[in-house]
């Protein structure tokens, strides 16, 4: 019966002689034939196996508990069954597909757990530089002894990160890329080049990662995929002695740069979008004040939101040209807040910069302005206040016009606080707009405030409901008489700070201008610190 089985039979007496086997047996076996000993023709396993069940009492092993192992190339599955004179026969199945299809999947499920790791790690920063250091440690722990990365051509040199056991190393290379076969293709985004093509003894010794011990004996060169453009080329090494990249692995190292690629364009584009970003926002910062021919100028500035760099409230300083001209401040709120809102107001300080050789006109600047955001496309509108400022003897003269904003407060030097007699309507809402000016002279240690609503609706106090007000904010300027514009601005910001105690708010702005109660003697150029007299 067992001599036409399409398995293996081999049958053994008890004393390990091969008594029996069938021609499957004999061709892959070719020693076990009927008087050999065991030992002699079988593979060690299987001789083993038939020891410990010659040995025991115990009942047969269970068939996922088969011994098994390799002979003539195959791999086998022994299970035995007991004749009834004491020989065993063993029953070779051939399950070498079924452990080839077995071994291919472990494998496959080992490559998608490192993508998916492999995913997870570079997904985790936006940094360029750490990103680089992840995308060659991790390719040195699960694909090569050695990686390097390199990123497209900054002018005549290659920036290059060599990644070793030791760990990443940054540096440039001015090297030609047609020195190492297909990186040059791969810079440019086209497919690798078969490893089997590169000779790993021609290349160049800027391509070695430092430290690596041994000449390179495979070479993998694959290109990085990125966003539109190709993100860079990645170059897999392996030493001399140990096995050569297979068709699999380098498949499965194109998939690796696949996503290594789109982690690395990802962080390049954020870095692009970051530093824009940070340029833009720089010109929408409130710029620095500082005293100009005799008149104090300072101001203070506090967003809505802790995550925003710049908001809907502004102030520019457009500091005179000579000691008898007029320094214009502006001061302004467009409705809304965050960037949508810091747009607008990037337009309208670039718009009245425009308009500064009609500075002198306040009714004429607010009309154009307006005009300029009625016929605009933002559906929001603003209110402003203009302040043009000239030192007079030991005076500051003030012209004031207010367009929709509260009108600017005067502090003065016996601690009495008033309003500017001024008034106007929303810029960016009705095609024309009015508004009314105030002269007003500043005495010496006198200063006019300029504020936005965020600093008098303001929200909190004891109960954390209440506005911050006008009266308060008169009562604290109260309290500022004499100061210099810096003290009085830091004066306010702190009050409010205080009053909304962490709570959500709106944007605040504050400008003082202040006439010193000192004669400031300008330097040369009318602009730096000259001298103080009494």
């Amino acid at each position: 019966m067992w001599d036409g089985a399409p398995c293996a039979v081999l049958v053994v007496d008890p004393s390990g002689t091969v008594v029996g086997a069938n021609a499957v047996a004999t061709g892959l076996l070719p020693q076990a034939v009927p008087g050999a000993r065991l030992e002699e023709a079988v593979p060690h396993w299987l001789a083993d196996a038939h020891r410990r069940l010659t040995a025991s009492s115990a009942p047969l092993s269970g068939p996922g508990e088969a011994p098994g192992g390799e002979a003539g190339g195959r791999s086998l599955r022994a299970h035995p069954a007991r004749g009834g004179n004491g020989d065993v026969v063993w029953w070779l199945l051939d399950d070498t597909e079924l452990r080839l299809a077995e071994d291919a999947l472990r494998g496959e499920r080992e490559r998608t757990a490192l993508l998916a790791e492999v995913s997870e790690t570079l997904s985790a920063t936006l940094n360029v530089e750490r990103c680089t250091e992840a995308i060659v440690r991790l390719a040195v722990q699960h694909l090569a002894d050695a990686a390097v990365l390199i990123a497209p051509a900054a002018g005549r040199r290659l920036p290059v990160t060599h990644g070793t056991p030791e760990g990443p190393v940054h540096g440039t290379a001015e090297a030609d890329p047609e020195t190492v076969p297909g990186l040059s293709e791969a810079l440019q985004g086209f497919p690798p080049v078969p490893s089997r093509w590169i000779d790993p003894a021609l290349l160049p010794d800027w391509i070695m990662p430092p430290r690596f011990d041994g000449p390179a004996g495979s070479v993998v060169v694959t290109p990085l995929p990125g966003h539109g453009v190709p993100a860079g080329a990645l170059v897999l090494l392996r030493r001399t002695g140990h096995a050569a990249f297979s068709r699999s692995e380098e498949t499965f190292a194109r998939l690796f740069a696949a996503r290594a690629g789109a982690a690395l364009s990802a962080a390049r584009l954020y870095a692009e979008q970051a530093a824009i970003t940070e340029t833009l926002m720089r010109e929408l910062f409130p710029p620095g004040l500082r005293q100009v021919h005799g008149v104090e100028f300072a101001g203070g500035y506090r967003v809505s939101e802790l995550k925003e760099w710049v908001g809907g409230d502004f102030y520019d300083l457009h500091p005179a040209a000579g000691p008898d001209e007029e320094s214009l401040v502006v001061l302004g709120d467009v409705c809304g807040k965050g960037l949508e809102a810091a747009v607008l107001t990037g337009k309208i300080r670039n718009t009245l910069h425009a308009l500064l050789p009609m500075a002198g006109d306040h009714p004429r600047v607010l009309g154009l302005l307006n005009g300029a955001l009625v016929s605009s496309h933002h559906t929001r509108f603003a209110t402003l206040v203009l302040a043009s400022a000239a030192r007079v003897d030991n005076h500051v003269r003030l012209r004031l016009t207010s367009a929709g904003h509260p009108p600017p407060l005067i502090v003065r030097a016996d601690g009495s606080v008033e309003e500017a007699d001024t008034r106007g309507s929303l810029i960016g809402v009705l095609p024309r707009i009015r508004a009314r000016t105030a002269t007003v002279e500043l005495a010496p240690g006198e200063t006019c405030l300029l504020y936005t609503d965020g600093i008098t609706e303001a929200r909190g106090g004891p109960l954390g409901g209440d506005m911050f007000g006008e009266e308060r904010l008169k009562d604290a300027l109260g309290e500022c008489a004499a100061m210099p514009a810096e003290a009085v601005v830091e004066r306010v910001r702190m009050l409010a700070g205080q009053w909304v105690a962490g709570r959500s708010h709106d944007d605040m702005a504050v400008v003082a201008i202040t006439a010193p109660r000192t004669v400031h003697l300008s330097a040369v150029d009318g602009h730096t610190r000259g001298r103080y007299t009494t």
